[in-house]
């Protein structure tokens, strides 16, 4: 099972992730609870659409920016909507 890993603790896991560009898309609901806060962050995928991020909380530690999700992605992308997306230094493992 698809796990995200940062700071030593598992902070998404399923087995229903959504692989895109190399990235593994997890299901919002498989993320741990209060790991993740909003940023004001926002990019541009030309294909995708405006991304959003997250940053992840684990053990008073924050990396700020690693998670990102697409709100409203454009239709060549659906499949990853209600999805996020993990970087900066968080390890997904198969």
């Amino acid at each position: 099972m698809p796990r995200a890993v940062w700071n030593g603790t598992v902070i998404a896991a399923s087995d229903d992730t959504v692989i895109v560009e190399g990235n593994h898309y997890f299901p919002l609901d498989s993320v741990a609870d209060g790991v993740l806060s909003e940023s004001d962050t926002h990019t541009l995928c030309p294909w995708k659409g405006k991304a959003s991020y997250y940053s992840v909380k684990v053990d008073g530690k924050t990396n700020a920016d690693a998670a990102w999700y697409y709100p409203t992605p454009k239709r060549a992308a659906e499949q990853i909507t209600g999805r996020v997306a993990f970087w900066h230094g968080v390890t997904v493992e198969d």
